[in-house]
């Protein structure tokens, strides 16, 4: 039973390989056997390259059920159409678009195999470029904050410079009226004078000012730093919003980049792998010589290709016998004088009727 199944996979004629040797059924049965297996190959690769895109389980199942169903009945086309021929180049010849798409067969299906062999060095890569897409990312979107966060703290600087100016004044001030008190400086009379006086209260003036503007600019400082930290808010938002994007860089696409950024040795060695399990039937009946189930098949299609000749040939003769026939006998009637006489008299009939008929239709019009 799992011969024969093997031998509907090959795409052999079953009806006629059961008249041959069972050294010819077991080859058969073993190129069918590795079209099935293939096709499960198939399955299997398409199945995990699908659970990639679509992250469910069934889903990728049954779109890989039916990727396996048609590279089975591609391979077993391509098995079954090859012809064993008494010319290697013309079999050759006839297997090439056969083996091209064979490779291209081959290539779809070790690609997601590859993706699963190599997934722990494809998971670090794709990790590497996570963490530069995230950092490139963060740089990204300050450029879109950064500019207006520097004016704040500018701001900020520029208020904290104008109270460090107007308290350097205001110390100056107070050096100023201590000296003159101590008679070091100024007037260089010990005491506090009317100079004194005066240089305090400027100083106390300024004081007073310098106090106000400190007021006056905690309060600006105060409100540019709460703009300071809406803006790094909304930065730290902007950043947690897109990171899933990046983390969700995980699809099919990606997967083959990173493949790609591999030593590609140990992948071509696996394509190859696959490469001369997908060519193995086509190879195997271009190397095998011309067997008995060949010759028999080749006999049958000889067989039908000449009855098939020889009907249309048969058709062909007696389309040209009938036609010589009805030209003779055609012939044979024109020249006889009754058939002439009868045909006249009828023909005179049929005008005087035509005459009679369109002469009662004038009358009854006038």
């Amino acid at each position: 039973m799992l011969q024969n199944f093997f031998i509907l996979c090959s795409g052999a004629d079953s009806t006629i390989l059961k008249t041959c040797s069972e050294g010819e059924q077991n080859k058969y049965a073993g190129i069918g056997a590795t079209v099935f297996f293939t096709a499960v190959m198939a399955f299997i690769a398409s199945s995990y390259a699908l659970f990639t895109v679509f992250d469910n389980l069934f889903t990728s199942i049954f779109f890989g059920l039916i990727w396996g169903l048609l590279i089975f009945n591609l391979d077993r086309f391509i098995v079954s159409t090859i012809k064993k021929r008494n010319s290697f180049s013309s079999e050759f010849i006839q297997a090439l678009p056969r083996i091209i798409l064979a490779v291209i067969i081959a290539i779809v299906i070790s690609k997601p195999l590859e993706m699963k062999i190599f997934e722990k060095e494809i998971n670090q890569v794709l990790l590497e470029e996570k963490n530069t897409m995230t950092l490139a990312n963060k740089e990204q979107l300050a450029l879109q904050y950064t500019p207006a966060v520097e004016k704040l703290n500018q701001d900020i600087s520029s208020l904290k410079a104008e109270i460090t100016t107007q308290a350097a004044e205001t110390n100056a001030l107070y050096d100023t009226y201590i000296t003159e008190a101590e008679g070091t400086a100024g007037t260089l009379l010990l005491g506090k004078g009317p100079v004194y006086e005066e240089k305090r209260d400027k100083h106390d003036a300024a004081l007073a000012e310098l106090q106000q503007l400190k007021t006056t600019n905690a309060d600006k400082i105060t409100g540019i730093e709460t703009q300071i930290a809406v803006l790094n808010t909304e930065y730290a938002e902007v950043v947690k919003n897109s990171q899933p994007v990046i983390d969700g860089f995980d699809g099919l696409m990606a997967r083959i980049t990173a493949l790609d950024k591999l030593p590609w040795l140990p992948s071509f060695f696996i394509f190859l792998l696959f490469l001369a399990i997908e060519t193995s039937p086509i190879i195997a009946k271009l190397l095998a010589s011309k067997g008995e189930y060949d010759l028999k098949l080749e006999d049958e299609e000889s067989a039908i290709k000449t009855w098939v000749a020889q009907k249309v040939q048969q058709r062909e003769q007696v389309l040209a016998t009938d036609t010589a026939l009805n030209d003779k006998i055609y012939g044979e009637i024109k020249e006889e004088e009754d058939v002439y006489a009868y045909k006249k008299k009828k023909a005179e009939e049929l005008l005087r009727l035509q005459a009679d008929a369109f002469h009662d239709m004038q009358v009854k019009s006038l």
